[in-house]
């Protein structure tokens, strides 16, 4: 099966979002969506949300799943603004119970945090299913730049978020909390086992040097052939060697700490002091 596939690129992050449709129906999921936040005056915006939800209300659309493919440290998720405007459950990776006991520490976000991926309405795991209208997705757990990283795989298209990027860019970092290069080398080794033609959708575009335009479809066997980092059968050794050094030179993403402490509650905001306003929390010296 096919789907349909509408990409919707928010250039302030380089984050692609994404529209799968059962093309034998109107039933459709979300993938890694954008709240909008300005760092300087810490005000969000749903503006990229609203084009996601413009565009599912223009072809009346039914949304069946809003899914994360890991906790992004770039951008805030605005799943609960979709599942509020459109509905659908939330879903993300079972290992997001890992992630939320490691930064509710660094957060110190005490005990009244729950740490067992309740805020989320499914938690999967390697091998699960789920369906979008009749088309199946299966889930596959390809950790490495996070623990809790998945891919989602529907039909001949695969959602990969940050495990590779085109492949004229790569592949995604490793040194963040948990995550590891021996590990992503091994879940990449998991989605390049698909078949050739299977389409690989990613969750950043940074335009490689030397390409003019933002891309973020292409294939399991273009991959293979072309990618930076991991084609042409690289073994695993030259690998982490070349994604450890250069994730040594690497700076933490603009948006890490507010994404972080937003995305491991499901893209809901720390609670309200008893006035109603709502803080963040900068962390020194943890990253």
């Amino acid at each position: 099966m096919t789907p349909k596939v509408k990409a919707f690129f928010d250039p302030d992050t380089f984050t692609v979002s994404y529209l799968i449709q059962d093309p034998d129906s109107l039933a459709c999921a979300i993938v890694d969506s954008v709240l909008d936040f300005d760092h300087a005056s810490g005000r969000t915006s749903t503006a990229s949300a609203d084009r996601i939800v413009d565009y599912v209300r223009a072809n009346d659309l039914k949304v069946a799943w809003i899914l994360e493919s890991h906790v992004h440290a770039d951008h805030l998720s605005a799943a609960p603004y979709l599942q509020q405007q459109l509905g659908g459950r939330i879903g993300i990776g079972e290992q997001i119970i890992a992630i939320q006991e490691t930064f509710g520490k660094i957060f110190n976000e005490g005990t009244e945090f729950q740490r067992d991926g309740s805020q989320f309405d499914a938690l999967f795991q390697e091998r699960d299913s789920f369906h979008v209208g009749q088309m199946r997705g299966d889930v596959l757990h390809t950790p490495g730049h996070t623990p809790a990283c998945l891919t989602y795989v529907i039909g001949d298209a695969a959602f990969v978020g940050d495990t590779l990027f085109m492949p004229d860019f790569g592949t995604a970092r490793c040194d963040f909390p948990g995550g590891s290069s021996e590990m992503l080398f091994n879940s990449i080794q998991k989605i390049l086992s698909l078949p050739d033609q299977t389409r690989i959708f990613v969750g950043h575009d940074y335009k490689a040097p030397g390409r003019d335009e933002y891309a973020w479809e292409t294939t399991v066997g273009e991959q293979k052939a072309l990618n930076v980092h991991i084609g042409q059968g690289r073994p695993i050794e030259e690998f982490v060697e070349m994604r450890d050094a250069r994730d040594a030179t690497l700076a933490m993403p603009r948006l890490i700490l507010p994404s972080l402490q937003v995305n491991m509650r499901a893209g809901q905001m720390p609670p309200a002091d008893e006035k109603g306003d709502v803080f963040l929390k900068i962390p020194v010296n943890k990253l």
